[in-house]
Parts: structure tokens; C-alpha cells; sequence
């Protein structure tokens, strides 16, 4: 071997044992750094617990913050703490400046105290603080118990939300974002949202009101947001309706998927406005004029949002006219011809219907229900000549056939979609008898069908109508917690949870909704395999549209 092949030979190997040794010093690091992120955990929850018991003793504290209005809680707290953990203390206490004699002040509004911070020649910060140069901070906007919670969270980054009520939470949360506390802020909205949510829907008005002036809420906004538009009654039945500014009324009444009448929401404004305005009489037959201006005044950017031609003529006798001095005379006057003469032409801006929001159905499938109605040979394209105004949602109001009875009592011209637990089916039927809650009967009528709609699995949608009239179509028995089609389509009991509706052969419906497999032969017990429950239903109000 030449000298050139072994010093060659040399350089490889050397290469290669750099190699190795790099290597597993790369894998001694590794797992070094596997064992301190284990112990990184363990110093956590040491650091926490040794911060809590700094808070706990106060020990040369320099902060004395007051809590409350009247009986204050006081905390002894440290500003190096503070400043490090919030922007909004790092902001209040980074007013100092120095004097000549090199001591660090500040004075409070309303406070003579002022926290001392001398240096000596040498620069190095020597802390004196006496008893009566302590800075002291009031926070009488503030609880004594969301500050405890804030203040534990500050100096141990640990927060117990267990014990405290959903209000207090809620609070706790606004006080969050006002000391810019934006890691708990974010971590409370959750909470809220996911934990709370129905504290947080029956206060919605409330909620949304501050989410609305706050932009750090947008969780709990976006949530408040879902809640208008799957229940809008209850921001405008909620005790704190009346409360909303102006903007945030007006925000909601933008909406398009508002799932009210347009005379509920007419009437609900009107409802704002008297609340803005006390002095005004009680009964509308002791109103002056300048009480209608007044009330329009206080409106007027309000009403323009109103979708006065989707409002139904009875509401517009019984809603509208008494307060037609609130209008312009124009806008009564197309009212007015819209409501006698739908076909002539009008001037006023006509604003489009609120939009259908379902869950189970698509605007294809309403026009179609529609042309059923209306025994069309061929289903509409577009315009639908029908609102379908939600009625009953079960993810919303419950499965149980009961709570159907209770909502929809006195309501004809009712349909009712579900959505097969399982099978993807979409089944349905139309209803144009009152249903009613206190009362067993059993109706004939020929204008009520049932019908399965088209999806993915399958092609066409089936319309099955009465063909006998001989026999009662719609089955109302409420003590029974029975609502049915006759027997073609039977809901039973607990629609999601009990497993007992059914298709069955008779002799009433022209043609079965389901395949063969899952219909019942003609008997008085359902059989096994036609017994279905629903993952979803929906009834809608079916009322015509009034004409532009």
C-alpha cells in the first residue's frame, strides 16, 4: 500500500469515526432532551406553586391593589410580576420617571402615594419601599371574586372555574380582556361555548351585546351569531333585549336568516323603541302625535331594515296599521296595494324574504314540496310561491312527539321532514289540518300526502297522496304520544331514542315511501326490520308568499 492510499485511507477513516462519535453524541443530546422536557414539567409545576406562595405571604411586596367598592379586598402584590404577565399593568406602572435625586415615582390620580425605587452611584436597583410608599392601584370595577381568580392565574397560571357560577365566569371573563389577559381571554370563550352554552343562550342579548362591543369575543360572537339565527326568538325574548344599543339592533335586523315572522320582528322593535323612550303613554289610544314622532325618530334607522312585504296580511291589519304614523306615506301606501291588489307595481324598495335555514332539505326540495302542494305535474324551478317558516327543530326542541303537539297546536298547513337514523331517507308529510294538543281524533281530508325526497341513494323523490277518502288520513293522538299518516307513516314516542316509528301497507296512501324490505305488511304490530328512529326532523308553517 503506498503512502498516498494510507494517509487517504486514514482521512476516511478518521472521517467516519468523527461520524459516529457525532452521532452518538447527537443521540446522548436527544435523549438528554427527551429527560429535561420531563423534568421541564416537573419545574413548571414547582415554579407555579412557588409563585402562588410568593402571592399567598406578600413578602416584599411593592403593589397594594384595591378591590371593590365600599368593603375592599387588598392585595400585596409585586409590579416586576404584573408588568411581566399583562400589557395593561406593564402600561399603568411604566409611568415613572426619574428625579434628580434618582428616585423612580409615580403618582396615581386621586393618590399622593408613590412607589421608591432608589440607585445608588453603582446602578444597581437596591428596592425601599416603607409602608407609606407603597403604590397603590384601585379596581372598584372589579369583584373580589373574578380579580382572586385573576390574580391566582397571574402568578401561578393555573385558573379553578369549578366552583364559580356562569355569570361570574362571564365577568371574569370581560375583566380578562380589560387587563389584556389575552391567553385566559381565549381559554374562558371556550369554556363558555363549549361547557355553558346553555347559560350563555338563555342570556343571549346579553351575551352578544358585549361580544358586540368587544372584538377580542369573536368565539363567543360567532357562537351568539349561530344562536340568532337558529333561535331568534330568544335574543329578542331575552329580559336583556331592550338593553342592546342601537348598532347591535340593527346588526340583528340585517340578518337574513332570522327565523321569525316578520310581524314577530316588527313588534319586537317597536317593543325597543317604547323601552328607549319610558315617558311614553301605555295605552296607544292616549298617544299624540309627537309621541308616534318620537317613537320614529328613536327608529329610524331601525325600520328601514324591516321586510315589510314578507309580513302577512292579517299582521299588517293588526300590527302595522296602528302604528302607520310611524311609515312614510309612501311605504303605507304600497303596504296598503301590495295587500289588496298583489300584482300592481309599487315604488318602495322591496327588501327579498328572509332565507330558509334547515338543516335536512335543500331549496330544491322545498320547490318541489311546493309543486305537491299546489299538485303541479312538474315541480317549480325557482320562485318558490311559499314560505316555509320553521317551526320545530328536534335538535333544537326535542324528539319527543309531545313537544311537536305542544308547538304546533292550532297550526294547519304543516309539513314535517326527517331524516332516517342510518339510511340517509329523507321522509316526510304534508299536514293541511289543524294539529291539536288536547284532542283524539283521527281526520279524512284529501289534500295531505306523505313522500320520501331524492338523495344520493336515491334517484327520484316518491309522492304518495291519499287515494281513499273513506278512511282517516291524519292519525292526531296526543295522549298516546302518536302523530301518523294513517299507518303509512307512524312517529311514536321519543323520535330519536326509542326506536318505534314505522312504515306500514294500507289502504289510504297511494304507494309506500320506503323499499319493500322496511315496510310493514298490514297488521296491528309493526314489524322488526320497518322500525326506524330519526336523526333529525323539521316542521315548517307552509304560507304564500305575498307578491312583489
Amino acid at each position: 500500500m503506498t503512502t498516498h492510499s494510507i494517509t487517504k485511507f486514514l482521512i476516511i477513516f478518521n472521517y467516519f469515526l468523527l461520524i459516529c462519535i457525532s452521532a452518538k453524541r447527537v443521540n446522548i443530546q436527544f435523549t438528554q432532551l427527551l429527560e429535561s422536557s420531563v423534568k421541564y414539567v416537573q419545574f413548571y409545576d414547582r415554579l407555579s406553586n412557588d409563585f402562588t406562595q410568593l402571592l399567598e405571604s406578600g413578602v416584599n411586596y411593592d403593589v397594594s391593589i384595591e378591590v371593590g367598592e365600599g368593603d375592599v379586598n387588598i392585595y400585596k402584590v409585586h409590579s416586576i410580576i404584573l408588568q411581566s404577565r399583562s400589557p395593561y399593568f406593564k402600561k399603568r406602572l411604566n409611568e415613572i420617571t426619574f428625579n434628580d435625586d434618582h428616585v423612580k415615582g409615580i403618582k396615581l390620580p386621586n393618590d399622593n402615594h408613590i412607589k421608591v425605587i432608589k440607585l445608588p452611584d453603582d446602578h444597581v436597583k437596591v428596592l425601599k419601599l416603607p409602608n407609606d410608599h407603597v403604590k397603590v392601584l384601585k379596581l372598584p370595577n372589579i369583584s373580589f371574586k373574578v380579580f382572586d381568580v385573576i390574580i391566582k392565574y397571574t402568578y401561578g397560571g393555573k385558573v379553578s372555574l369549578e366552583t364559580l357560577e356562569n355569570s361570574v365566569i362571564f365577568d371574569l371573563l370581560i375583566a380578562s380582556n380589560e387587563l389584556e389577559l389575552d391567553e385566559l381571554v381565549e381559554h374562558l370563550q371556550y369554556h363558555l361555548v363549549n361547557d355553558n352554552s346553555l347559560w350563555l343562550k338563555s342570556n343571549v342579548a346579553q351575551v352578544y351585546r358585549t361580544s358586540y362591543q368587544v372584538k377580542n369575543f369573536k368565539i363567543i360572537k360567532d357562537f351568539c351569531n349561530d344562536v340568532i339565527s337558529e333561535y331568534s326568538d330568544k335574543i329578542f325574548e331575552s329580559e336583556n333585549f331592550h338593553s342592546l344599543p342601537e348598532d347591535a339592533l340593527i346588526s340583528i335586523l340585517k340578518r337574513d336568516d332570522l327565523q321569525l315572522e316578520e310581524g314577530k320582528i316588527w313588534e319586537y322593535t317597536i317593543q325597543w323603541g317604547k323601552a328607549k323612550n319610558p315617558n311614553l303613554p301605555t295605552s296607544l289610544d292616549k298617544w299624540t302625535s309627537d309621541d308616534f314622532l318620537t317613537l320614529k325618530e328613536t327608529l329610524n334607522q331601525c325600520l328601514q331594515h324591516i321586510r315589510y312585504f314578507s309580513i302577512s296580511g292579517e299582521d299588517v291589519i293588526k300590527k302595522i296599521f296602528p302604528y302607520q304614523q310611524l311609515l312614510e306615506h309612501q311605504l303605507f301606501l304600497d303596504i296598503n296595494t301590495k295587500l289588496i291588489t298583489s300584482n300592481l307595481p309599487i315604488s318602495s324598495l322591496v327588501l327579498p324574504p328572509r332565507k330558509l335555514i334547515t338543516y335536512i332539505i335543500t331549496d330544491e326540495h322545498a320547490l318541489e314540496i311546493s309543486s305537491w302542494i299546489d299538485k303541479k305535474e312538474t315541480s317549480y324551478i325557482e320562485n318558490n310561491p311559499y314560505e316555509f317558516k320553521l317551526l320545530v327543530r328536534g335538535s333544537r326542541d326535542g324528539f319527543d312527539v309531545k313537544t311537536i303537539y305542544n308547538i304546533c297546536d292550532k297550526i294547519s298547513n304543516t309539513v314535517i321532514i326527517l331524516k332516517v337514523e342510518g339510511t340517509e331517507e329523507i321522509l316526510g308529510g304534508y299536514n293541511p289540518i289543524e294539529w291539536e294538543k288536547n284532542n283524539d281524533r283521527s281526520v279524512k281530508t284529501e289534500e295531505s300526502f306523505i313522500f320520501s325526497l331524492k338523495t344520493a341513494n336515491l334517484k327520484n323523490s316518491i309522492l304518495s297522496r291519499t287515494l281513499n277518502s273513506n278512511y282517516s288520513a291524519i292519525y292526531n293522538y296526543p295522549r298516546n304520544s302518536r302523530l301518523s299518516f294513517s299507518c303509512a307513516l307512524c312517529l311514536i314516542g321519543n323520535l330519536k331514542i326509542e326506536n318505534r316509528c314505522y312504515c306500514m301497507a294500507n289502504l289510504v296512501y297511494s304507494k309506500p315511501i320506503r323499499s319493500d324490505e322496511f315496510i310493514s305488511s298490514l297488521s296491528s304490530v309493526p314489524s322488526e326490520k320497518s322500525l326506524f328512529s330519526v336523526e333529525e326532523y323539521e316542521i315548517f308553517k307552509i304560507s304564500p308568499k305575498i307578491k312583489e
